[in-house]
């Protein structure tokens, strides 16, 4: 059984190497197959515009760090006449406050574990983002 994850929004900057091109691996399975799991059934609860977003900020976050992404095909298909007059915070319900903190507590039993992609920097901003979001 595969275990997929949409990691919270506001993570998706955070993400080591390895979890943010995981994601787009998911992504493209949930493209190809729409994959039910447990983590990600919620996905299905909202319209197709969230996961495009979604996808976007993956897709840009990937550029941003110099990923290249080589196909588009699974993407195109799937979304095919789906657009999006203006961006907003996708799946607002199920990507809160307690869904980013439980997002953080996986990614930092990463980076105490010695995931080799998680570097001391990139997880001190994780830190100091999810400390000022939550303790606002």
């Amino acid at each position: 059984m595969i275990s997929l994850r949409l990691w919270h929004t506001d993570l998706i900057e955070f993400l080591p190497k390895g979890q943010l091109l995981s994601q787009w691996r998911e992504l493209n399975s949930v493209f190809a197959k729409e994959d039910k799991h447990i983590l990600i059934n919620y996905i299905y609860e909202y319209p197709k515009e969230d996961l495009y977003i979604y996808t976007k900020i993956v897709t840009d976050e990937m550029a941003k760090r110099g990923y290249k992404i080589r196909a588009f095909e699974k993407m195109n298909k799937y979304f095919a006449n789906t657009t999006v007059e203006k961006p907003y915070p996708p799946y607002a319900r199920h990507h809160n406050d307690e869904y980013l903190e439980i997002c953080y507590f996986n990614l930092k039993e990463k980076y105490i574990r010695g995931q080799k992609d998680y570097e001391q920097l990139q997880y001190g901003n994780l830190e100091q983002f999810v400390d000022t979001k939550l303790r606002k």
